[in-house]
């Protein structure tokens, strides 16, 4: 009776210590799954953004692409920025930090700032003889990329419409006297004359809707295979049909990033004492003003004024500079 008894209990104590050993060795298997959990959602990719859509961006890493977000109401992060982000699920992050970037472009108005692009070392800015082309939006834009010191390239496309590239050409002279390249040229039919300015450099494409930049970036990139549209000829307008900015690499050390059309320009985010380095042929007499606050309106002494007295400054663009003053 007695060693039935232990045999029992014995048995007992065995089956109790299966149980707890299988016990352990869940616990041990789940810990393991949640350290492993927890190792993932820490580990953190370095790479570039290669697309912004609102909140919404998409990193290149090596990887693969992440698609990621900010973190709360965090904005400011652009096409073209160096990031480090942490996944969250295979395939998804969160963005982290912003590593320091070599420029900003972005334009802005008295309530927000739209950026435009990171990092970029040369801007592409692309008119047409239709729709027309406003220069003011030009010099806006100049502003903001002589403020960045970032190179700019005129791209005057549809060179096919020859008399009408005629005029266009003749009114951009004014922005070769400035230094400006000026290069024209058919983003329907050939667009090699572009492609060595695009070397060693990252690129962003601006312009007024209907300039052709989506076209130009088709012709440059097939597989970008991006959206366009006719333009209205009564209202000498295009449309709107790149809707977010998106980078392409178009070799190991060059690439180009689209971004949506344009119809303003603001520049609230430059300082008004700033204003005159955004004009190039001001930089000659910056600091040479009677009075080191001018503002080169009607001041004695204004070095400004004085050159476009001698004709070595256009009145247009000293109006332009007047209307920029706040």
């Amino acid at each position: 009776m007695c060693c039935q008894l232990y045999n029992a209990c014995l048995e007992r104590i065995v089956r109790k210590r299966l149980y707890l050993r299988r016990q352990s060795r869940q616990a041990v298997y789940h810990l393991s799954g949640r350290i492993k959990k927890t190792q993932l959602h820490s580990d953190c990719l370095a790479g570039q953004v290669v697309a912004a859509f609102g909140r919404h961006y998409s990193v290149a890493t090596e990887a693969g692409i992440v698609s990621c977000v900010t973190r709360g109401k965090k904005i400011g992060v652009a096409c073209g920025d160096q990031v480090t982000c942490r996944l969250t699920t295979p395939g998804q992050g969160v963005i982290e930090t912003i590593q320091p970037r070599r420029s900003l472009f972005y334009r802005s108005d008295a309530f927000k700032e739209k950026i435009i692009a990171a990092n970029v070392t040369q801007i592409i800015l692309v008119v047409a003889a239709v729709p027309s082309f406003s220069e003011e939006l030009i010099s806006r834009c100049l502003v903001a990329a002589e403020s960045e010191n970032i190179n700019v390239l005129i791209v005057l496309n549809k060179s096919d419409l020859i008399e009408q590239t005629k005029i266009a050409y003749q009114t951009l002279s004014l922005y070769r006297d400035l230094g400006y390249c000026v290069l024209q040229l058919s983003s329907i039919h050939d667009v090699s004359l572009l492609l060595p300015y695009l070397t060693n450099h990252l690129s962003v494409l601006v312009g007024q809707s209907g300039m052709g930049k989506s076209t130009l970036l088709n012709a440059l990139v097939p597989e970008a295979n991006r959206s366009t549209a006719t333009i209205s000829l009564a209202l000498d307008s295009g449309s709107h049909t790149t809707t977010y900015s998106q980078l392409y690499q178009l070799d190991k050390n060059s690439a180009i990033i689209d971004s949506p059309g344009f119809q303003e320009f603001g520049l609230n985010h430059i300082k008004e004492e700033n204003l005159a380095y955004g004009f190039a042929e001001f930089h000659p007499y910056i600091g040479h003003c009677k009075f080191s606050n001018c503002r080169h309106r009607a001041e004695p002494g204004c070095a400004v004024l004085a050159a476009h007295e001698d004709g070595k400054i256009l009145s247009k663009r000293l109006d332009y500079y007047h209307k920029l003053l706040r």
